[in-house]
């Protein structure tokens, strides 16, 4: 099963607009590390990220402690703040033979970037957005379009060019 990590800017933009929820549209273990959690205090993404830790489709990690140091190494002058912990999670669950093992879903360019180099899976708050409206009947391309916009305007800006392809892509599902 895909064990999918949650970075802190999926927690700020989805939570931020209501929206966390999206992320059990996903098939697989979703996970958020401790870190991340502890650092989300801007209101109102921390009730709603408390609501959402209150069902059992999300779960909260520690068990990417070992892995830290070698994240801090592999960062080297980076500080990625609590994401650490999302890069830690993908080497303590990589597998070279199943890129499907991990994903994670982040803004965070050098998260993205050094997570898709050890073999992750990644998506943005958008990609949640995007695949809650293929998946989930109840989610209208329509509802997903608004989404997209309310997350934009909450400071995770899109260029024109990734807004245009986020709608369409949602409108590719109608």
């Amino acid at each position: 099963m895909t064990r999918i990590y949650v970075g802190p800017t999926v927690v700020y933009s989805l939570g931020q607009v209501g929206e966390l929820s999206l992320l059990t549209a996903f098939d697989g273990e979703v996970v958020i590390p401790d870190p991340v959690v502890a650092e989300s205090t801007v209101e109102p993404a921390a009730t709603n990220l408390a609501d959402l830790l209150e069902g059992d489709e999300v779960s909260v990690v520690t068990d990417h402690e070992d892995h830290v140091e070698r994240a801090r190494v592999l960062l080297g002058e980076k500080d990625v703040g609590s994401a650490l912990s999302v890069l830690a999670g993908v080497l303590g669950h990589r597998d070279p033979e199943d890129r499907s093992a991990v994903a994670v879903v982040s803004e965070d360019r050098t998260v993205r970037r050094m997570t898709r180099g050890l073999g992750a899976e990644v998506t943005s708050s958008f990609g949640v957005v995007v695949r809650a409206t293929l998946e989930d009947k109840y989610l209208s391309p329509s509802q997903a379009k608004r989404i997209v916009r309310r997350i934009d305007q909450h400071g995770m800006h899109l260029t024109g060019e990734l807004r245009e392809r986020a709608v369409g892509e949602i409108a590719e599902s109608d």
